[in-house]
């Protein structure tokens, strides 16, 4: 495997417990090796691992149907959920830093499959990320922290925009409470005052959800000074921006776009879940985003920024000016 220069990588202590070690079973090593980000297991028993720079095959590891299902039914019960044919898709948050998604036969037509996210057991720091024109930008993304500045970090599955976040954020006055909002744990933060929620899905009765949108509107009566959220997905998106519009400057969210040009539609496809309007979304970004840093990954790991601001076409609709970032 290659090395990982998007974040340098450094040993993981022993954060998982026995019993998810256990579970894990042959897949162990590869989450304890440093430089891996996520461990994927398809299901015809193959298995890939990322670095950070791309996904590749784990050589030497192949499970059996057999294997596959024990491993993904141990870690899910070591969750405390349950997965079977009436529940065929699971995803659970493990202590140590483990997130693991499972989909069985035969909604995986080939077999089981596994995805485990592996978070880091330290906090990113800005200077440790491998950036195109870090000289520019890191000190950009200092100034707009310390600026409070809204900022929305969008880019493709697994581009870093998460790392981004944490480590941009750790910048936040030591006097500031900041507050966590995700549907599954992986922000972490090098700051002294962090409020971390996550969300919970249902029961086997349906009952017991507690939805993104329900954490954005009961943090907003915990006095946070800065509002951190892992990702925006869905309807919760109008409360978001309402946070961030109303007295909450200075925080920050994920979006998943393919490209920077791509962030408006996005946002309009998420308002319409929430029954907004085109015009109505692009107000309402206009008065909580203060700009868009959009990641690319690029050749050998690094990452590649690009900045933008919204604006309002004459027609009203919302358009990203892309900005030139000087150090």
């Amino acid at each position: 495997m290659t090395a990982v220069p998007w974040l340098i990588p450094s040993p993981r202590p022993g954060g998982l417990s026995a019993e998810t070690r256990r579970a894990l079973g042959p897949l162990a090593t590869l989450v304890d090796d440093p430089r891996v980000t996520d461990v994927f297991v398809l299901g015809g028993g193959r298995v890939y691992v990322d670095t950070g720079s791309g996904t590749f095959a784990a050589e030497g590891l192949h499970l059996s149907h057999a294997q596959a299902l024990d491993i993904a039914r141990a870690l899910i019960e070591s969750g405390g959920r349950h997965v079977d044919d009436a529940q065929p898709l699971v995803d659970v948050s493990l202590p140590g830093g483990l997130r693991v998604h499972v989909t069985l036969a035969p909604v995986a037509t080939a077999g089981t499959e596994i995805s485990l996210r592996v978070a880091r057991h330290r906090a990113p720091e800005l200077t440790s990320l491998d950036i195109e024109g870090s000289e520019r930008f890191i000190p950009w993304v200092i100034r707009a922290v310390e600026h409070r500045q809204t900022l929305l970090i969008s880019g493709a599955t697994g581009s870093g925009k998460t790392t981004l976040l944490g480590a941009a954020m750790a910048y936040a006055t030591p006097v500031e409470r900041l507050v966590v909002l995700e549907e599954v744990s992986e922000l972490s933060l090098n700051h002294p005052h962090v409020v971390a929620l996550e969300c919970r899905q249902a029961n086997l009765e349906g009952a017991g959800e507690i939805t993104l949108t329900r954490l954005v509107r009961e943090s907003l009566r915990m006095r946070p000074s800065r509002l951190i959220i892992g990702e925006i997905r869905g309807a919760e998106i109008a409360d978001v921006l309402q946070a961030f519009h109303t007295g909450h400057p200075g925080g920050g969210a994920t979006l998943h776009a393919s490209s920077l040009e791509d962030v408006p539609a996005r946002l309009e496809g998420l308002g319409a879940l929430a029954g907004m309007t085109p015009r109505v979304l692009a107000s309402q970004v206009m008065g909580a985003i203060h700009r868009v840093i959009h990641v690319d990954r690029a050749q050998g790991g690094s990452r590649r920024l690009s900045v933008g601001t919204p604006r309002l076409s004459p027609g009203g609709e919302l358009t990203l000016e892309q900005e030139m970032v000087e150090a």
